[in-house]
């Protein structure tokens, strides 16, 4: 077997966009994946401009539009009385940031990077689970014996990753959350909905997310609620009957969508702590491997996405005439800059999370917060729809948090 010029271990959205990225500096990629075929699990995924913007360098952005959704209006709503809490316009925000908001099918983007990396003569294997690595020579060595060398492999091996062990012998976290999804035709749906908004309806340990996809076709749902079981310590955590429990005493809007879910699987939510190391030598971690995030700012597939983006781009700056890489100075510059930055994203989606799920006086002081925003305040967002940091110098400056105590002040005010 031939050795490529870079091997990337992992066939999901991480390691494909990574593998599309690489290939279009004329670099020869070989794509490992464990599964019998390419595919992904899930429902819808949320696209920000920091993707988007990506996507259309890759010249892949309108067969992703055609694909999926790009709506108006993201709002985000009480789950016990409805009430609206605060919005982003989301054609102002393309404007601001320059690309749009997209929601597409997650099968769709995956399929999108397949057809993508097929075009570009990405060899891609299947059945391959990978047993270890080593970073000197860079090499990952299948179950079977099967020993794949090239001059650097990049492990998007997900969640539970076996690269992560070469760096860490940490375990995920759970958050004792469990999330159920559900696909519905839009003429199945029984109640009216606005397929032009993103909609979160924010409650007392739990939550529920709709919009549209594939043009307006079907409708996604996403259910997430604190699983008593788990924080229990049970093993049988995350049921239907949970599920059921947790939504009881939501507004009519979210009730009607509960009996839509898929209840036969449910994915239970993990991150990681973060590390600072993701390069060994030749072996570099990307994506959840590296940085897998709770999924409050949909940031986690295109956190992965940009992972790709800066790497080959520090690939193609240190491009030699001979079509060689400087892979140690690319891999340097690669971890120079993207730990601190997904460091941000999985601490924050931990609080994010804990203020959707707030309950008693302090879902009436997040209330009041949110209800005082303006739609036009950007100043929660910059930080993280802007374009992606090459490196650290342009990692822009993080949000200022408000204190939950600062709602007593503005309604004493009024």
């Amino acid at each position: 077997m031939d050795t490529p010029d870079v091997l990337v271990v992992g066939g999901g959205i991480g390691g494909l966009s990574t593998a599309y990225a690489l290939s279009r500096l004329g670099l020869r990629v070989r794509v490992l994946e464990q599964a019998k075929e390419f595919g992904e699990v899930g429902a819808g995924i949320q696209l920000a401009p920091n993707c988007t913007r990506i996507l259309d360098a890759y010249g892949l952005l309108e067969t992703a539009k055609a694909r999926g959704v790009v709506p108006d209006r993201m709002v985000m709503r009480d789950a016990v009385d409805g009430r609206d809490l605060t919005a982003l316009d989301l054609r102002d925000l393309e404007r601001r940031y320059g690309f749009p908001y997209l929601v597409i099918h997650r099968s769709d983007l995956h399929r999108l990077f397949l057809d993508a990396c097929r075009d570009a003569g990405v060899e891609l294997l299947t059945e391959q689970r990978i047993a270890s690595y080593a970073a000197d020579p860079a090499t990952a060595v299948t179950d079977d014996g099967t020993t794949h060398t090239a001059p650097v492999v990049i492990a998007a091996d997900g969640l539970h990753s076996v690269a992560r062990k070469h760096f860490t012998d940490d375990q995920p976290v759970s958050s004792a959350y469990v999330a159920y999804r559900g696909t519905v035709p839009i003429a199945e749906v029984g109640r009216p909905v606005d397929l032009s908004e993103v909609v979160v309806y924010v409650g007392p340990r739990c939550h529920f997310v709709h919009y549209g996809l594939r043009g307006g076709d079907l409708l996604n749902q996403v259910a997430v609620f604190e699983s008593p079981k788990a924080v229990a310590g049970l093993d049988d955590w995350g049921t239907p009957d949970e599920l059921d429990t947790a939504f009881a005493a939501t507004c009519d809007e979210v009730r009607a969508g509960i009996p839509r879910m898929w209840r036969d699987k449910w994915w239970r939510m993990y991150d990681r702590n973060q590390i600072s190391t993701w390069v060994d030598g030749r072996l570099a971690l990307l994506g959840d491997a590296a940085h897998p995030p709770l999924q409050y700012l949909a940031q986690g597939a295109i956190m992965a996405i940009e992972d790709g983006w800066v790497l080959a781009e520090h690939a193609k700056r240190l491009l030699g005439e001979d079509g060689t890489v400087d892979w140690d100075g690319a891999l340097a510059a690669y971890e120079a800059v993207r730990p601190e930055h997904c460091r941000r994203v999985v601490l924050t989606a931990r609080a994010w999370g804990n203020l959707w799920h707030l309950g008693g006086v302090e879902r009436e002081q997040r209330n009041t917060l949110l209800r005082a925003r303006a739609t036009d305040d950007y100043s929660f967002t910059d930080w993280l729809y802007g374009p992606t940091a090459l490196f650290p110098e342009d990692e822009p400056a993080m949000f200022e948090p408000v204190p939950l105590s600062t709602a007593d002040e503005l309604s004493a005010t009024r």
